[in-house]
């Protein structure tokens, strides 16, 4: 077994040191050492999608992610998004769309919807349904879901036509 080292871990931004072996799960030093409650625990095995943080901008399951694995690497988390008083457009659109119901994927799906948009900023429905299915949800919010990626895309679109006309 590992014993407990100190270890910084540079999470929405910011250098944290903790002291935890290498092999303890991200998710419990965001969660128990940093406050962190974005990411959820939910099965433990990668599988449903609660704990998903971006690793370097990849969506990542945090339970099955040593710290090993994170050192070194930009760790977003939920809380990384956006204030409550600046949302990120991900997170405005799954209010407006009223895509939740009992909330607990959400992480999952909005850290997901962040990384989808990142890289395809019009993705059509089936890419947003692809990326988004290795997200369990059992409330049956699939379809609001869906709707609030496409309100996101819009979003962001408006926000960087915005930037573009401050620039030129």
């Amino acid at each position: 077994m590992n014993r407990p080292a100190p270890l910084a871990l540079h999470v929405n931004g910011v250098t944290h040191l903790v002291s935890a072996a290498v092999d303890t799960p991200l998710l419990y030093l965001l969660r128990n050492d940093l406050a962190l409650n974005g990411p959820k625990f939910g099965c433990g095995l990668g599988e449903c999608g609660a704990c998903t943080v971006l690793l370097d901008g990849m969506p990542t399951r945090s339970c099955v992610t040593t710290a090993k694995v994170a050192l070194g690497r930009e760790i977003t988390t939920l809380e990384g998004l956006g204030t409550r008083v600046a949302l990120h457009p991900v997170q405005q659109a799954f209010i407006e769309e009223q895509a939740a119901q009992c909330g607990y994927c959400l992480n999952g799906m909005i850290m997901t919807a962040k990384a989808l948009l990142d890289r395809d900023p019009h993705p059509s429905v089936e890419t947003i349904r692809r990326e988004l299915s290795r997200n369990l949800c059992r409330c049956g919010t699939h379809v609001e879901i869906v709707r609030a990626v496409q309100r996101a895309a819009e979003l962001l679109a408006e926000q960087n036509s915005v930037r573009e006309g401050v620039r030129a």
